[in-house]
């Protein structure tokens, strides 16, 4: 077996090598992964939030059916129905760019996940965190705002970071309909050039650095914001 990483010097045939198209992909993956990422951190904390309402029961089962739906429904499905299905139910989505369409069904399959661990994070936090905010005379929306999810946020760095690192993953789904990102462009480049061992490693290779990026920013993140002698467990413990 012969390498040949000079493919990737070849014209594309439309007046760029495969390295620039490669590049270009690369873009596109995180775009996709970073807006989808916007999208399910803004939605799932909100639903979070919402499911942790104790004044709210209708409110928590209807949080509760946001999980459960877009946690249940594939991925792949659901980004086949916000480009086929919903512009045919809705026409105003006929306007819509496809990289957004993309990017909706991809934040909202990730908003359920986050929701959950948000919920999670603020059931861990000590209750009297909530009843602190109250007794200051905090509203229910203050109390949330500046005692409760600043503290539960720093609680579910850990596992928001792996959630990061798959939506960047999950990212690839894209391709199925014509979004050029890194899974797009490696399937086309392998097809065009028949160098499929250099090209499948090149965006293995772009996959692994971007998610190590990720993991190293929210490292530091995590680093920056914690709290010395926190302890979320079992419902006890303070600062």
């Amino acid at each position: 077996m012969t390498w040949d990483w000079q493919v990737f010097l070849n014209d594309d045939g439309s007046g760029r090598t495969y390295l620039q198209w490669m590049f270009d992909a690369w873009g596109w993956t995180l775009a996709v992964a970073g807006a989808s990422w916007v999208v399910a951190v803004a939605v799932g904390a909100l639903v979070g939030v919402i499911r942790t309402l104790p004044a709210s029961p209708w409110l928590v089962r209807l949080g509760n059916a946001w999980v459960e739906l877009f946690r249940n429904i594939p991925l792949l499905v659901q980004v086949f129905l916000w480009y086929f299905v919903v512009p045919k139910i809705i026409p105003a989505f006929q306007q819509v760019p496809g990289f957004l369409l993309v990017v909706f069904a991809l934040g909202f399959f990730t908003s359920a996940r986050i929701a959950e661990q948000v919920r999670a994070g603020i059931q861990a936090l000590p209750r009297g965190q909530r009843y602190a905010g109250m007794a200051l005379g905090l509203t229910t929306a203050q109390t949330y705002r500046y005692v409760i999810l600043p503290m539960a946020f720093r609680i579910i760095l850990p596992p928001l970071t792996s959630e990061s690192m798959n939506l960047l993953k999950n990212s690839s789904v894209a391709f199925a309909v014509s979004i050029s990102e890194l899974t797009m462009f490696a399937m086309q480049a392998q097809e065009e050039t028949s160098r499929g061992i250099e090209v499948y490693l090149a965006v293995t290779a772009a996959y692994a650095v971007s998610a190590f990026a990720v993991n190293r920013i929210f490292a530091f993140v995590e680093k920056k914001v914690r709290i010395p002698g926190f302890i979320a467990a079992g419902g006890a413990g303070g600062h």
